[in-house]
């Protein structure tokens, strides 16, 4: 194999590990964010847990998070507006990213 060809593998195997990280991030900063939406609304652990289900699995339905914010305006109405969603979204994904660098580390 040639210096090129090894190069290529190697950025191919650095994209795919990056696009991989990248998911779990999202992933798990939806579960944090549906856990956050739940106790906003004083839910108990059971339905928080499940809620927070939906809101990963929502995610994957569209791409970007656009979706995600729309299902919690529905969710809280009056507890959260647009602007706090996506304040808390910020947040929990700086969060959900240093517990993933945490655990590969």
């Amino acid at each position: 194999m040639s210096t090129f060809d090894e190069r290529e593998t190697a950025f191919e195997a650095k994209f795919a590990h990056d696009a991989e990280m990248k998911f779990n991030a999202n992933a798990r900063r939806n579960k944090h964010l549906g856990l956050w939406a739940a106790g906003l609304k004083g839910e108990p652990l059971e339905v928080a847990q499940a809620y927070a289900r939906t809101v990963v699995k929502t995610d994957l339905a569209e791409a970007g998070h656009e979706d995600v914010v729309q299902l919690l305006v529905g969710y809280l109405g009056d507890l959260a507006d647009e602007k706090a969603i996506r304040s808390k979204m910020a947040e929990l994904m700086i969060k959900a990213k240093a517990e993933i660098m945490e655990e590969h580390s």
